[in-house]
């Protein structure tokens, strides 16, 4: 268990973070997700044992790592860490660079040169490398060189493995192959892993939980689905994600968009934020088009984007730009189509009464 408690770290008058509490535990992926400058490179630092926090403590296994007055160094934690540019030595071949933190890590013991090799060699075969031992970095691709990285970070079998944008070098090929690498790693290490990236569709894809952080400060912590389908604040909603933030007002438990007050839109787990600043959060996809009158909103479409696998609107709705995605086998619109704007429960309720 590792525990951060009301940790603030300041830079003088700055603020990077303010009183921050978190717990990690044995085993969970933690992805720390936010935009630039919003704090999570920082607290990486601090987990790490870069630096030492301005106020609170950061507990590991029941011991005190890090205070204002005291803060125990990176190679005194049992941690991996795996850094943006890889830091790989190029005077050293891969076995080289996996045998280095064997050597020093904190968390080995003395081994035999015989159980040294085994290692090595267990852990070049975990991330596909066993072929490629004798090596150097120039030699390798780009999806190579991470996995060296990462090799040399589990080599040790740390408690801990943190990640700072890993795969923000990588196309994005090699970072849709490099998430399924990673999950394999967890599941075969059970390290605990705190990955911290600004990708939406990264942290949402390989995260126990996220983290999503905005001006130094948390502003949920929640599993994927729950960030995705719960936001807290205006901020989650519209980061994590694309989200329409309906203007109106909440009555006995429902929601009347101000643009339409005939309308009316069920609580579908909406938080109390929203509800006492007078919005509704809805997605892109929890909205569906229409020509005939529905529960909706009246609007015409501006935009139209083909996805593939969906095609993305944009409409106009008295003034406001709601965004809404539908499959491509539903009716096609096109820009200058006057369409009605509805929730897509609102429908399939309507839909049920009518054939009652």
């Amino acid at each position: 268990m590792i525990e951060v408690l009301g940790v603030t770290k300041k830079y003088g008058s700055f603020t990077a973070l303010q009183e921050v509490d978190l717990e990690i535990g044995q085993g969970e992926f933690i992805a720390i997700l936010g935009p630039s400058g919003c704090g999570k490179t920082t607290l990486l630092k601090l987990l790490a044992g870069f630096m030492g926090p301005t106020e609170g403590y950061i507990v590991m296994d029941d011991s005190t790592v890090a205070s204002a007055k005291r803060v125990s160094p990176p190679e005194k934690r049992n941690i991996g860490m795996v850094f943006q540019s890889f830091a790989l030595w190029p005077h050293m071949t891969i076995a080289e660079h996996i045998k280095f933190p064997l050597h020093h890590h904190p968390n080995r013991k003395k081994e035999g040169r015989h159980d040294l090799q085994a290692r090595v060699n267990e852990v070049l075969q975990l991330v596909g490398l066993d072929s490629f031992s004798d090596r150097y970095p120039s030699e390798l691709s780009g999806g190579q060189k991470q996995r060296v990285a990462l090799a040399r970070a589990i080599a040790p079998k740390p408690n801990l493995l943190l990640m700072d944008e890993p795969f923000s070098a990588l196309d994005v090929e090699l970072r849709m192959e490099m998430r399924k690498e990673i999950q394999k790693l967890h599941r075969e290490t059970g390290a605990s892993i705190v990955f911290v990236t600004h990708d939406q569709s990264e942290a949402l894809a390989i995260a126990d939980k996220i983290v999503v952080m905005n001006k130094g400060r948390i502003e949920q912590i929640a599993a994927p689905e729950l960030i995705y389908t719960r936001p807290e604040t205006e901020f989650v909603a519209t980061f994590v994600g694309k989200c329409n933030l309906v203007k109106g007002q909440w009555q006995e438990g429902s929601f009347i968009p101000k643009i339409n007050p005939h309308c009316l839109w069920p609580d579908l787990g909406v938080a109390k934020t929203f509800k006492k600043n007078g919005t509704y959060p809805v997605r892109p996809e929890q909205l569906q088009l229409s020509t005939v009158a529905i529960n909706g909103v009246h609007g015409r479409v501006t935009f139209v984007q083909y996805q593939g696998h969906e095609i993305h609107y944009t409409v106009d709705v008295s003034g406001e730009t709601w965004t809404v995605h539908e499959s491509v086998y539903s009716q096609r619109f096109h820009v200058g189509d006057e369409v009605t704007v509805g929730l897509r429960t609102a429908v399939k309720k309507e839909k049920v009464l009518a054939s009652v």
